[in-house]
């Protein structure tokens, strides 16, 4: 007969490796994926860039007219003001600069999200109207931080995180002194509304009932395809994820972007 207690006390002694066998699993997943992909994003910042002649600001929310906008990154430099967009999509995307809405496809499946580059220039403007910047002066740039692939040619500030290097590097025009990056700056911080509950419940209050604005001469309200991209309980992105176990494991859902910050899921299907 098996001597169960011999065997119990073997898998007692292996306890260990139940926290690595976790960690590596999450680092797997769609979710785990992403905060990588964020992480390197960070690296590419922090790391790769002077200190002296870039500053970064992260989720910045500040007032408009119609309410509040928040800005994922701001990178204050003598070069100019980087406002960054991040978008964590696996599969194939298609997007060009001036359409409303962009295309991921993922297992033969098609979504659309509203176009980033859009959905940033209200970042851009905000900024340069708190700012008095002209337009030279402020660049738009989103990053993929996921699992995707590009299967259009995209503008120059569509990247993945190490593009994002190549890209901030490739301006070297000096556009404002060290006194005037440190003030730029301070003028952001003090501007921003605190972080915290209160500040993102206020700005997806206001964001669930605002217009989106593409382009000084192109305005639209969201359209079902793009609205039902979005969280309603947190404003962000609503992304493909996989269950990975219960009765459901291996079918694809909506889940927010936040998660774990926010659990909210939804069957593709609706």
């Amino acid at each position: 007969m098996l001597d169960f207690s011999v065997i119990l006390a073997s898998l007692l002694q292996l306890w260990w490796l139940l926290p690595i066998v976790v960690i590596i699993a999450f680092f797997k997943s769609p979710i785990g994926k992403g905060i990588v992909g964020e992480g390197l994003l960070n690296f590419v910042i922090n790391i790769a860039l002077d200190k002296k002649k870039y500053q970064l600001l992260k989720n910045v929310t500040l007032r408009t007219n119609e309410g509040t906008t928040q800005i994922d990154h701001i990178i204050i430099s003598q070069y100019g003001i980087f406002v960054i967009e991040t978008k964590n999509y696996r599969g194939w995307i298609f997007g060009s600069e001036h359409s409303k809405v962009w295309t991921q496809s993922i297992y033969g499946k098609k979504n659309t999200f509203q176009n980033p580059l859009h959905q940033n220039y209200k970042h851009v403007k905000t900024l340069q109207k708190l700012l008095h910047l002209d337009e030279n002066q402020i660049c738009s740039v989103v990053v993929f931080v996921g699992e995707s692939t590009f299967k259009t040619d995209m503008p120059s500030n569509v990247v993945y995180p190490f593009g994002l290097l190549k890209f901030i590097k490739s301006h070297q025009t000096v556009l404002f002194t060290s006194r005037e990056m440190w003030r730029l700056m301070e003028e952001i911080e003090d501007a921003q509304l605190a972080k915290g509950f209160k500040t993102n419940r206020e700005h997806v209050k206001n964001f669930k009932s605002k217009k989106y604005t593409s382009s000084p001469n192109t305005k639209y309200t969201r359209s079902k395809s793009i609205d039902s991209l979005i969280c309603p309980r947190c404003g962000n992105d609503l992304i493909i994820r996989t269950a990975r176990r219960g009765q459901n494991a291996g079918n694809q859902f909506y889940g927010c972007k936040s998660y774990p910050r926010c659990k909210y899921t939804r069957n593709i299907e609706e």
